[in-house]
């Protein structure tokens, strides 16, 4: 019988100690495996209707992993151009609330727009700073900096009081914190971190009745007939979240939807539980040694202040970790283990 370790130990074998899922996910070998055939099925010259339907099937799994219908999912290339999409339905004036220093992806075409109202607070006002008149509240459901976890319960009543919708970013959640995106207005994640895809896939979850969006590249994949819109006007987009979809990086989708069956077969759950057991031992670990981590409970990615300038000597010994705005980050994903946690402790203690 499989368990979590011998599933795990089945998918990855890397050659050095790799904390830095933050930045991105380690590619299971049944992802690298699919990517060949991928690959080959181009080389050779035979049809790619494999890879579309891996765009389905990438779209299906998503859908199962954030609990809500298929028809609620678009597929597009990034979490920049998912915002973009919410940030150009919002009239002139529109107040959106954001969290100071977000990732940039989250908050960006807000501020380009021009003519909106953004307002940025620290991630611990944010429920209470909604207000009459707040529009959009936008933020990542864990900051990419530090880890630090948003309260969306808390957001997600404050905005209902006001009347505001709310636009949340799994991107360094999903993978292993569980999630009901029809908790929220809009979701959002890219695939290439916790959910151990490629680059240039990501989704966003969006309302029964679309939420107000207009569709901003609707290209013949946007159609409810996609081979019979080709050529000329799309006559009908589709009748599903589809309608918002960007023409697909085909590689990366056959990349989500193996690495998403791992997820599935492991449980976000499980993935959840082990994630955080080595992230406090790096905590604890930290606090013996003298060193405090910014404050992130629950969070399996860990930031410590002052010790971002040791990434150079960190990577020369194999271990693999992030500079962010001068705290070293650590990441620990579904791969990692006690002696990774070990490792980095002993290096940082010589």
């Amino acid at each position: 019988m499989e368990t979590f370790e011998s599933l795990v130990r089945a998918e990855f074998s890397p050659k050095n100690t790799y904390l830095n899922t933050a930045s991105s996910g380690l590619l299971p070998a049944r992802t690298v495996a699919a990517l060949h055939e991928a690959v080959a099925i181009r080389a050779a010259g035979r049809p790619l209707d494999p890879l579309f339907d891996d765009v389905e099937l990438a779209r299906a799994a998503f859908a199962r992993l954030a609990a809500v219908p298929v028809t609620r999912v678009a597929a597009g290339p990034s979490v920049a151009s998912q915002t973009a999409l919410i940030a150009a339905s919002l009239p002139a004036g529109a107040e959106v609330l954001t969290v100071e220093e977000d990732f940039t992806s989250v908050i960006n075409p807000f501020f380009a727009r021009g003519d909106l109202k953004v307002r940025a607070v620290p991630l611990e006002r944010l429920a209470e700073s909604v207000r009459p008149g707040t529009a959009l509240v936008a933020v990542s459901a864990a900051q990419s900096a530090d880890g630090r976890v948003a309260d969306l319960p808390a957001l997600r009543e404050a905005a209902r009081a006001h009347g505001a919708r709310t636009y949340v970013d799994v991107s360094q959640a999903a993978g292993w914190l569980p999630f009901t995106a029809d908790a929220y207005d809009f979701t959002t994640t890219t695939t290439f971190k916790w959910l151990l895809g490629a680059h240039g896939a990501a989704f966003l979850v969006v309302p029964e009745d679309f939420g107000g969006l207009s569709p901003l590249q609707p290209s013949w994949v946007a159609a409810e007939e996609p081979w019979a819109s080709c050529y000329g006007p799309v006559a009908e987009l589709a009748h599903s979240a589809r309608r918002f979809d960007v023409s697909p990086a085909l590689f990366a989708y056959t990349a989500v939807r193996h690495s998403l069956a791992l997820i599935e077969e492991l449980g976000v759950a499980a993935v959840q539980a082990h994630d955080l057991a080595l992230a406090d031992r790096f905590r604890t670990g930290l606090a013996g040694l003298g060193h405090t981590p910014l404050p992130a409970a629950g969070s399996p990615i860990v930031a410590v202040p002052g010790l971002g300038v040791r990434r150079g000597e960190l990577s020369r010994a194999d271990i693999e970790v992030a500079d962010r705005a001068g705290s070293l980050r650590a990441s620990f994903h579904l791969y990692n283990t006690p002696a990774d946690v070990d490792r980095l402790l002993d290096v940082l203690a010589g």
